[in-house]
């Protein structure tokens, strides 16, 4: 089993004001991998995206949906056991609206 540090992309919807979700979501992959890399970033309208060691692994662009937050700890965790990142299908409902 190795050891490997998983790089964490997070890009998320300002306008939506997701960064307290990208820093919630941040703290509790930390708590489970303290050397994975997190970075939060702002990005497109309605964004939150989860990259993990470049791989796209969530789209809320494509789901409309936030992650579900323990399964993408679960993919860290398989990442930093050595395993390819694979895709999250756990959601979370929530809505944006623009107006």
């Amino acid at each position: 089993m190795s050891n490997k540090n998983a790089r964490v992309e997070i890009e998320f919807c300002k306008v939506c004001d997701y960064g307290g979700h990208c820093l919630a979501l941040a703290k509790q992959i930390k708590n489970s991998n303290p050397g994975a890399e997190i970075i939060c970033k702002k990005g497109r309208q309605g964004s939150f995206e989860v990259v993990i060691n470049n791989k796209l692994v969530y789209s809320k662009l494509q789901t409309m949906a936030l992650p579900d937050y323990e399964e993408v700890v679960d993919v860290v965790t398989e990442v930093s056991q050595g395993a390819e990142p694979r895709e999250i299908k756990g959601q979370q409902a929530v809505n944006c609206a623009i107006s």
